[in-house]
Parts: structure tokens; C-alpha cells; sequence
């Protein structure tokens, strides 16, 4: 089965990476804005929690780089189990999760709220899928140099977001977006049942 949806998703990111200028009202409308006043104005909307996973950092090509190599990693293999549709339900329903995690996050820990871009909530849903599936798969990933079972990686990075977050250690980084689309992908992959796993 060719991944179209993957493939699709990946066009997409381009597409508006390349259209749409980092300074544009159109890309801050569309970013996640936090719930919270930004001097006096909230600038939140709702189409926000999907959005904001298809626009980018214009400061930092790697954003987007890693991302859709992410998304083509891990997408492909499982669009090519699990067909379109479930891709897609696991990725948007990782966005969703991601967004909402990050929207609480301010709230929960007293930290400075601050717009949010990148399909990375996608993404680390869709590791935690893969290592779901196929759990001791191979996977070589920098900067760990080593080849790792699928279902460590996914643990071990999962636990390194983990510690960032609560710690503060790296900035700029939305870490409990990403452990936010692990979540959303964890209860849709145990409302759907194990019949989908692969050795």
C-alpha cells in the first residue's frame, strides 16, 4: 500500500511552510495561542488546536525537517499496517491531545504562556504508535547512536520530555505538547485493542 496520507500530510506542511511568512497575521492567527491574555487579549480560536500542527518555525529550518522525517518514519510504516484512516485518526487525534496538553500546561505549573507551532504532537504520537506495533523494531535515532527496540525508544524519549518539561532544562521546546500527542495516541491505540500488533 504507498502511504498517500502520509505523503499528503507531509505536501501539506511544505506547502504552508513555503507560502505562509513567519511575520503574517494569517500564520499568528493559526498558531496555538494560549488561553491566557496576552496583554489584555486573548488570542485563542479553536481551529487553532489543528492548525497550528501544520505551520513551522521560520527561525529554525530543522523544525520542519525533523518533523516530516519523523512523520515519514513512522507515518509510512504504519499507514502501510493500518491503512489511511487509522493514520490519520492516530495523528489528528495526537494533534488534539498535544494542543490540549499544552493549553493546561501554563495553567498547571504557573509558567510563561507563549504560542505554539509544529506537527511534533503528530509525530510523537505516531512514535508511540510505532513502537505499539512493532515493538521490537530496530530504530536508530540521533543522539543515541545505538539501535534501540522501538518500544525503548518511545519510552526512553518519552521520559527525557518528561524531565525537560518539568525541569525547564530546555526552552523554546513545547514538551508537554509532545507528551500530550503520546497520550491521545495511547487511548485511541487501546480503544482500538492489541489485534494490530506486529513482532
Amino acid at each position: 500500500m504507498k502511504p498517500t496520507a502520509t505523503i499528503t500530510l507531509i505536501c501539506i506542511n511544505v506547502a504552508v511552510y513555503l507560502s505562509l511568512p513567519g511575520q503574517s497575521p494569517a500564520y499568528e492567527l493559526l498558531s496555538l495561542q494560549p488561553l491566557q491574555p496576552i496583554e489584555g487579549t486573548v488570542y485563542f480560536h479553536l481551529w487553532q488546536v489543528v492548525t497550528y500542527a501544520f505551520l513551522h518555525s521560520k527561525v529554525d529550518i530543522a523544525h520542519i525537517l525533523f518533523n516530516m522525517w519523523g512523520l515519514w518514519l513512522f507515518g509510512s510504516e504504519i499507514e502501510r499496517h493500518l491503512g489511511h484512516r487509522r493514520l490519520l485518526s492516530i495523528f489528528f487525534a495526537s494533534v488534539l491531545s498535544g494542543a490540549i496538553a499544552q493549553l493546561l500546561t501554563p495553567m498547571m505549573f504557573h509558567s510563561e504562556p507563549a504560542p505554539v507551532v509544529g506537527a511534533s504532537g503528530g509525530v510523537m504520537g505516531l512514535l508511540l504508535a510505532y513502537a505499539f506495533l512493532f515493538p521490537r523494531r530496530k530504530l536508530i535515532v540521533l543522539p543515541i547512536p545505538v539501535p534501540l527496540p522501538a518500544w525503548l525508544f518511545a519510552t526512553l524519549y518519552a521520559g527525557l520530555e518528561l524531565f525537560l518539561g518539568l525541569t525547564g532544562a530546555q526552552t523554546n521546546v513545547a514538551h508537554f505538547a509532545h507528551l500530550g500527542g503520546m497520550i491521545g495516541s495511547g487511548i485511541l491505540l487501546a480503544y482500538w485493542g492489541r489485534r494490530y500488533t506486529d513482532s
